[in-house]
């Protein structure tokens, strides 16, 4: 069995404003803090043993950009653990929506539809969501075949994270905003040949949420 611990990258100051897509976007205070609080959480978690028999953490990935970058510095310190780059948890390729506000996009039918059926949308210039789903899925089915008794934390986008775990839960793309994934939280998988299973879903590090997965 493979645990998978899917981290979204904490704050920054364009979260709730537009869309910041593969903008080299840093954390602001708040996601700074965010972040030294997974940081200290993983710490906490390895003290303790991840898993059963105390296994510890095998493997650390984040997606290139730089806000998930800063989001998994304090998990490497704190599982020693060096940063792998995957380009295949990064956030999805938005083309021509890439910086613009919520407002200026409410009013574009194309957004719209975006919205309303993920299936048979694609960003302007950019990916469709079952794209983004593929690669994922893809890469995490690869880290289990490849580690079949291991644990690994990745730290990646919102939309990347929520299309997995639609994935998993088989959950239709159309409906995958129904899972909420929010910054800086902690969703576990548990995958084990043909029976994956969702162990948590949107865990914060600090709320009481977020209890040991065994």
């Amino acid at each position: 069995m493979t645990i998978l611990y899917l981290v979204r990258h904490a704050d920054h100051d364009w979260i709730g404003r537009g869309i910041a897509g593969r903008m080299d976007t840093s954390l602001n205070d708040t996601g700074r803090q965010q972040a030294e609080r997974l940081g200290r959480w993983f710490a906490r978690e390895r003290a303790a043993g991840l898993w059963a028999g105390g296994q510890q953490v095998t493997g650390l990935w984040a997606s290139p950009l730089p806000r998930t970058q800063q989001t998994a510095e304090p998990i490497a310190r704190a599982l020693g653990l060096p940063i792998q780059t995957a380009d295949a948890l990064l956030e999805v390729e938005f083309g021509a929506w890439t910086g613009r506000d919520f407002p200026d996009l409410d009013a574009d039918p194309a957004w719209r539809q975006w919205n309303g059926a993920r299936s048979l949308a694609r960003a302007p210039g950019g990916e469709t969501t079952l794209e983004v789903q593929a690669r994922m899925v893809g890469f995490l089915n690869r880290l289990c075949a490849d580690d079949p008794g291991g644990i690994h934390v990745l730290v990646s986008h919102g939309d990347a994270i929520r299309a997995a775990l639609a994935y998993y839960l088989g959950v239709p793309i159309d409906l995958f905003l129904r899972i909420e994934v929010s910054p800086a939280s902690i969703s576990v998988l548990a995958i084990d040949g043909w029976t994956p299973k969702v162990l948590r879903l949107n865990g914060s590090s600090d709320d009481g949420s977020m209890a040991p997965a065994s």
